[in-house]
C-alpha cells in the first residue's frame, strides 16, 4: 500500500479536524433550507446538469471523503473540502452512468470508480491513477453483454476478501435476457479485455429489474442477492415484484430463486437487513417508480408500512443512521421531491424526519462527508440537475 494512503490513528483526527475547520468556513454561507428540520444542513456540490449517480470515498488520501458523480456526458470528481473539480472521463456519445460503485479493484490501495450504462449495456472501471485528484482516470472494460443494468453492487460472494460485482441484466435482450449476474475481479484487471458475467439468474428475472441487495439471508455464511421488477407499460415481461436468489456454497453453480412478494407495483429496492432485531433477516424495500416505503419481515415476509404515501422513492439506503444499533432508513423521493430518513424503535416502528424538500433524487448515500462521526446524505439529482449533501448537525 502506497504511502500516501497509510493514515495513523492521530493523523486522521487532526486532518478531521482540519478539515472540519474548513467544512465551517466555507458553509458559513450556506443557510439551513427553509423546508428541512433545524439539524440538516444543505450543501451544493455541483448544479446545472442531470446527475444520476454520486458516490463518496477518500479519493485524494487526505482522510476526507470526496465525490465523485457523473452528469453531461463527463465523469467528475469533486475534491473536499472545496469541492474542486476535475473532469475523470469523458463519454459524449451518451449523457451519463445510472448507476456506480467504488472499490480497490486493482489493490493498489485506493478507490477505483465503476460505472454502468443503461442500454445498450456497458459497465466500465476507471482505475485512479498516482494522482488522482489531479489527472484523469485510466478507462477499462468491465463488460458490454449485458443489457438493461440499473443496479450494481459489490459483494465478497467467494469469501476471498476480494469484492466481486453484482449486476442486473433487465432487457429481454441476448445473451443474457432479463437476468441477473454477477463478475469476479479478474487476476490482472488492468490488461483485462473484460470480465466474464457469471448469471445466477438465468432469465429469471423478467420485468425490467432495478437495485440490488446483498447480504447472508439464510445464515449459511454466503451472500445472497434481492432485486425488485418494477413491472408496468415499460416492461416486456410480467414484473412488480420483489424477489431473493440463495447462493449454494459455490457460487458459480446454480442459484434458487424465492419469492418475497409479486404484488408490488413500481418495485425497485430491496436490502436484507433485521429490522426489528429478532436475529431474523428482514427486506427493507421501496416502490421507487409508485408509492411508499415497507418492510418485510421474515421469514414468512409479513408486509409493514413505513411511509405509505411517498411518492417515487426510486434511491433508498438501509443503515443505522442515529448509532443506536438499529437499522433505519432514508430515501429522496423524485415524486414527492422530499429528502427523508425514517427512525427505527429497534422492533420495526418507524418515525418520518423530513431532511429537505424541493430536491428530486435518482441516487442516495449514506456517508459521513464532513468527519464528525455521524451520517450524512448524498443525493444525485435528476431532475434538481444538481449533486447535493445534507449535513446531519447534532
Amino acid at each position: 500500500m502506497g504511502s500516501r494512503w497509510t493514515f495513523g490513528k492521530m493523523k486522521r483526527i487532526n486532518v478531521c479536524l482540519y478539515h472540519l475547520v474548513s467544512w465551517l468556513l466555507v458553509s458559513c454561507i450556506e443557510v439551513p433550507i427553509g423546508y428541512a428540520e433545524s439539524h440538516w444542513v444543505r450543501h451544493v456540490i455541483h448544479e446545472g446538469e442531470q446527475s444520476m449517480t454520486a458516490v463518496a470515498g477518500d479519493f485524494s488520501g487526505d482522510g476526507l471523503p470526496d465525490v465523485i458523480s457523473d452528469s453531461g456526458s463527463m465523469t467528475r470528481l469533486f475534491v473536499a473540502p472545496d469541492w474542486h473539480e476535475v473532469v475523470l472521463d469523458e463519454h459524449p456519445e451518451f449523457k451519463w452512468y445510472i448507476h456506480s460503485e467504488i472499490f480497490d479493484i486493482d489493490n493498489d490501495g485506493d478507490p477505483d470508480f465503476v460505472g454502468a450504462r443503461y442500454n445498450p449495456g456497458l459497465v466500465i472501471w476507471l482505475e485512479q491513477p498516482a494522482n488522482g485528484q489531479m489527472q484523469r482516470w485510466n478507462k477499462h472494460l468491465i463488460d458490454d453483454t449485458i443489457h438493461g443494468i440499473h443496479g450494481l453492487m459489490k459483494g465478497d460472494i467467494e469469501n476471498d476478501g476480494q469484492f466481486e460485482l453484482f449486476a442486473t441484466s433487465a432487457q429481454p435482450k441476448d445473451p443474457y435476457p432479463e437476468s441477473l449476474v454477477w463478475f469476479a475481479v479478474p487476476e490482472n484487471p488492468r490488461q483485462a479485455a473484460h470480465w466474464q458475467p457469471k448469471v445466477f439468474a438465468d432469465r429469471d428475472a423478467p420485468g425490467l429489474t432495478h437495485y440490488l441487495g446483498v447480504g447472508d439471508i439464510n445464515g449459511d455464511g454466503v451472500l445472497d442477492a434481492a432485486t425488485g421488477a418494477k413491472g408496468g407499460p415499460q416492461a416486456a415481461s410480467q414484473g412488480e415484484w420483489f424477489a431473493w436468489w440463495e447462493s449454494p456454497l459455490d457460487p458459480t453453480r446454480s442459484w434458487v430463486k424465492h419469492s418475497v412478494n409479486d404484488e408490488q407495483p413500481g418495485a425497485t429496492n430491496i436490502h436484507p437487513v433485521d429490522v426489528n432485531g429478532d436475529g431474523i433477516m428482514d427486506f427493507v424495500a421501496s416502490r421507487g417508480h409508485g408509492t411508499g416505503i415497507i418492510w418485510f419481515e421474515g421469514p414468512g415476509w409479513q408486509v409493514h408500512d413505513i411511509d405509505a404515501v411517498i411518492q417515487e422513492p426510486h434511491c433508498l439506503v438501509a443503515v443505522d443512521m442515529e448509532g443506536d444499533g438499529d437499522v433505519d432508513v432514508a430515501t429522496c423521493a423524485f415524486g414527492s421531491q422530499e429528502a427523508a430518513w425514517y427512525e427505527n424503535d429497534g422492533r420495526g416502528n418507524f418515525s418520518k424526519h423530513c431532511v429537505g424538500r424541493e430536491q428530486e433524487a435518482y441516487d442516495i448515500r449514506a456517508v459521513d462527508i464532513d468527519c464528525d462521526e455521524d451520517l450524512d446524505l448524498l443525493v444525485a439529482g435528476r431532475g434538481s440537475r444538481n449533486v447535493v449533501w445534507y449535513e446531519h448537525v447534532r
